[in-house]
């Protein structure tokens, strides 16, 4: 099949960052896909998408560029005529399936988050009706798609956008009298909860001076936030907690770390906790998204309410005070994501999702 894929833009994480991963598994699957982005954003996507080999293209300049780029899409899909639109993201999807609904081309449309704004909300609902088929990046966004956007279950596929490699680099445990380093990669929005992180930091700091010097945070990522942060973190004046920006070697950074903390509010796959699993670091998270199912609570690491820094605090401290056990948990992680997530699981689910859309553009040929 020819697949032209809709995405919001070109930041460099996120719903954009497993786009080769995807496309590779569609290649392998027989189909050929171009890729349009909506948005520049960031623009650190291009690099990731040009060292792929991919065919794709900008088709916006912002987020205001609404009429120019919805006639570009459709101008594309009339030039490139594609079997079906794909499409990730609220905007994506919108665009997409009004254009599919002009152009009479089937639509397959991606929900990445358990959680979207309540203005998105009525809009895909809206717009929804027109996708001829969704795919969930894990159960729990599934359950969303269906409750919250009414779509039916029977249209619902779930394709698990993290593809677990066993080739990446490996933590190290930490040294007796080192230093503890655990990290966090995230855009810094409130959703991620980085707020919580430093209060739970300062927390520490004032109840367990001694202890608190035994840890060091580093939070790698770009965003609203990011000088919100910054100032919070210096009129706190932490010293062992710093921003370290935008990481372009994520790989790398999580495997200088001994632990990995999620704080968000709200995840769909979460693929940067599932990344940190993957280099064998033991997970303080949320129960959220997909990491609800991932970090097993005392086996992978530790569960912690949503918006409970002490909680966050006493979970950090836990691993730093027992690293043998954080090495065994870290070891449990890695062992989980490398079976449920592995190449040839990544690749089931998606031709599974790729088979159901040929029926349906098959269905539509003979229409």
């Amino acid at each position: 099949m020819r697949i032209l894929y809709l995405i919001n833009g070109l930041n460099g994480g996120g719903a954009a960052f497993p786009v080769p991963e995807l496309i590779a598994t569609a290649e392998r699957h027989g189909d050929t896909v171009r890729v349009l982005a909506l948005m520049p954003q960031d623009g650190r996507a291009a690099e990731r998408f040009d060292r792929a080999g991919l065919d794709w293209a900008l088709i916006g300049r912002g987020p205001r560029d609404f009429i120019p780029s919805f006639r570009k899409l459709l101008a594309e899909i009339r030039a490139w005529r594609p079997d079906f639109i794909w499409t990730s993201l609220s905007r994506a999807c919108v665009y997409g399936q009004i254009a599919g609904r002009i152009t009479g081309v089937p639509v397959l449309s991606w929900q990445h988050n358990a959680w979207l704004k309540p203005g998105n909300v009525r809009l895909l609902r809206l717009t929804g009706r027109w996708a001829d088929r969704w795919v969930a990046d894990s159960d729990t966004v599934a359950t969303f798609t269906h409750d919250t956007l009414g779509v039916a279950h029977e249209l619902i596929d779930v394709w698990p956008i993290f593809r677990a490699r066993g080739d990446v680099p490996q933590a190290k445990p930490c040294e007796p009298g080192g230093r503890f380093r655990i990290g966090s990669l995230g855009r810094l929005h409130p959703n991620k909860r980085y707020a919580d992180l430093i209060d739970a930091t300062i927390w520490l700091r004032d109840r367990h001076p001694e202890a608190s010097k035994r840890l060091e945070i580093l939070i790698g990522g770009e965003g609203p936030e990011q000088a919100a942060l910054a100032a919070r973190i210096e009129r706190a004046g932490l010293d062992n907690l710093r921003l370290v920006g935008f990481i372009e070697r994520p790989a790398d950074f999580l495997a200088g770390l001994h632990g990995y903390v999620q704080p968000s509010h709200h995840e769909g796959m979460c693929i940067a906790a599932h990344e940190a699993m993957q280099a064998a670091l033991p997970i303080i998270a949320t129960p959220v998204g997909e990491l609800q199912r991932s970090v097993i609570d005392g086996e992978t690491g530790h569960v912690v309410p949503v918006g409970d820094p002490p909680a966050l605090a006493k979970a950090s401290l836990a691993l730093a005070d027992d690293r043998a056990r954080a090495a065994q948990m870290g070891q449990a992680s890695r062992d989980r994501v490398i079976e449920r997530f592995g190449e040839s699981a990544f690749d089931r689910a998606g031709f599974a999702v790729l088979d159901k859309m040929a029926a349906v553009v098959a269905r539509r040929q003979r229409a």
